[in-house]
């Protein structure tokens, strides 16, 4: 009997090591943490459509073009794309795949992000800048779901593999790289602590 996995479904995970990456990491939450006292209308945006929380999304969403900063960032993330898109076999054709958007985002108690996808781009991610104890991870959606129709339900102890959700963690200087069509969100953070994460897109064409 021969049972073949097909159409596997990656999502990358590292840390940010290296020299420097504990420095970055703190210049990091210091820049989100004054972007968010400075833009005022990412505030106003927040308050209409993230509750409780701050996200630069609606108004400073390419911070690696205004930031030495947030650019070092990128050049450290470049590297990670990199070794991901190899990982795909993406023939990429004597181009390379590099950062279109870059924002911040920061989750008060009871902050949520709904599920959503990243329409135009490649790859996408998440550098975690500070995860409180108990802070959300990100939870992926199986991309078959709204086709499964009378499938039964998974065993609760099912592989990893034949589940419908997965929820990788949120740990302070990690990164999650995923292909951008895969459809993602955030649980209500529960702890008093901010979760404060960089998410980005890299694009290809």
């Amino acid at each position: 009997m021969i049972v073949h996995g097909l159409f596997a479904t990656r999502v990358y995970a590292a840390a940010l090591r290296g020299a420097g990456a504990a420095r970055l990491q703190e210049a990091l939450l210091r820049e989100c943490r004054q972007l968010r006292h400075d833009d005022a209308a990412g505030r106003r945006w927040s308050q209409r459509n993230y509750s409780g929380g701050y996200t630069s999304y609606g108004s400073a969403h390419r911070m690696q073009q205004v930031s030495p900063v947030f650019a070092a960032l990128e050049r450290r993330l470049d590297v990670h794309v990199a070794r991901f898109a190899r990982e795909l076999q993406f023939d990429l054709r004597n181009r390379r795949l590099a950062m279109t958007d870059c924002w911040v985002n920061i989750m008060g108690r009871g902050t949520a992000h709904g599920q959503h996808l990243h329409p135009l781009s490649s790859i996408s991610g998440t550098y975690y800048v500070a995860t409180p104890a108990g802070a959300p991870g990100l939870k992926f959606e199986d991309p078959r779901l709204e086709r499964l129709m009378a499938a039964p339900p998974r065993r609760a102890g099912a592989r990893r593999d034949n589940r419908q959700w997965i929820t990788l963690p949120a740990r302070a200087g990690g990164v999650l790289l995923f292909e951008s069509w895969l459809r993602h969100e955030v649980v209500a953070n529960r702890q008093a602590g901010e979760r404060v994460s960089i998410s980005f897109n890299y694009g290809w064409f």
